[in-house]
């Protein structure tokens, strides 16, 4: 009895184990497929109910954060008046929801802010959104 308790037990090391590792994999920093039901998720929190298609421009994920640039499209695949651009997005109780941007406080000396995404800005943003990763955002153009 204790041999068949032991091998369960090891059974269920392994397994755990193995499902801890793959967790760790998926949960590197990513760019979701087109058409994956991860970015389709993202998209639909962007959208909040709107018909809107995006051409995504920049997607990022780990984490359970994801930065997301994103241009509106209009149904004829025009360029739409809706403003589109950067939004950071967090996973919690098993969906996506858009961050407040604007509580990220502004710096005369990068009047960009989200949409440049530069080195301070992303300080600021990581100290209102204290878990949220430094790689998911854009890498500087020198």
């Amino acid at each position: 009895m204790k041999r068949l308790a032991l091998l369960a037990l090891g059974i269920f090391l392994v397994a755990f184990g193995s499902l801890n590792i793959s967790a760790q994999k998926a949960d590197s920093v990513h760019s979701p497929a087109a058409n994956s039901p991860e970015r389709k998720a993202i998209l639909d929190a962007l959208r909040g109910g709107e018909n809107v298609i995006y051409t995504v421009n920049f997607i990022k994920v780990h984490d359970g954060w994801a930065w997301v640039d994103t241009t509106p499209l209009d149904p004829k695949t025009r360029q739409a008046t809706a403003e589109g651009g950067p939004n950071l997005l967090h996973f919690t109780n098993g969906k996506w929801t858009v961050m407040d941007l604007s509580r990220v406080p502004e710096d005369k000396n990068d009047p960009m802010g989200a949409e440049d995404a530069s080195p301070t800005y992303i300080r600021n943003l990581r100290r209102v959104y204290k878990s949220c990763p430094a790689d998911i955002f854009p890498k500087p153009s020198n």
